[in-house]
Order: structure tokens, then sequence, then C-alpha cells
């Protein structure tokens, strides 16, 4: 992937997504069959102010997202990826901190595409808030449908 091709997957991620743009979420790395991203921290995405702790849903977001970067960076820019299925597991409560998460292609076919996703804070990369497994729709630029 040439440096032209980053700049602009990042620069979509960012400002193409409108949901990824209200999050402020960032592709910050992105190369062959991976992707990193960043999801800054706002006292609007805590899901439990008790705890207190993120919410599940801003964090799945963020897998959800870096896992389709990592199925996308596989393809050619003017194919698409849509998820089909996420499944995560939240290991420890998100803190009220900057998340990262890290994704990792395990397969792409001709339809579909395969990612394993890690989020973890950078004060703490050793340990895992959750994990998920998601399911991409590929849709190759030549696919009529």
């Amino acid at each position: 992937m040439d440096d032209d091709s980053v700049a602009r997957i990042k620069e979509f991620f960012a400002r193409g997504i409108p949901f990824n743009r209200f999050l402020a979420m960032e592709l910050m790395v992105i190369g062959e069959g991976t992707a990193q991203m960043r999801l800054p921290f706002r006292e609007e995405l805590v899901g439990d102010p008790f705890r207190p702790a993120l919410h599940g849903g801003v964090i799945a977001t963020l897998l959800d997202a870096t896992g389709g970067a990592a199925v996308w960076s596989m393809l050619n820019l003017a194919d698409r990826v849509s998820t089909i299925d996420i499944r995560v597991d939240y290991l420890r409560p998100g803190r009220l901190e900057e998340l990262y998460a890290v994704g990792t292609v395990r397969r792409v076919g001709g339809r579909v595409g395969v990612a394993s996703i890690r989020a973890f804070h950078p004060s703490q990369p050793d340990e895992t808030v959750a994990e998920a497994m998601g399911v991409f729709n590929v849709r190759r630029e030549a696919d009529p449908r």
C-alpha cells in the first residue's frame, strides 16, 4: 500500500464516516492486513458513572471500525467493506482515558473477510479491555451487486 493510499484511507476514516468523525476516532496505522485506531476520551463516552467506565457500545464501535479498516487494507481503494457480524468479549472496564484498538486480518476471500481485534489503553498496553472477532462483507469494485 503506497503512502498516497494510506493518506486517503486515513482521511476517509476520520472525515468521510460521520460517526467516526463524531467520536473523533483516528486511524493511526494501516498496512497490509492490519490497522490500529485511537478513540480519544470524552466525558460523553462514559457508560457507567458509578464505576466509572467507558460505554461498552463505544468500545464495540472502535473494535468494529478497526476490524473493517484491517480488512479494507487487503482490498483496492474502490472496494467496500461492511460488517456482517461481530462478537465482542469485554474483559475489564474501559478506564476514562484514550483507547486503542489493533485489528489483524485472519482471512479475506472473494466476498467475506475475518479480523481479530483487541482494545487496550496505551497507558497499559498489555491489559486487554475487550477483544472481538469480526466478519465483514467484501464488495469488490467489479462486483455488480
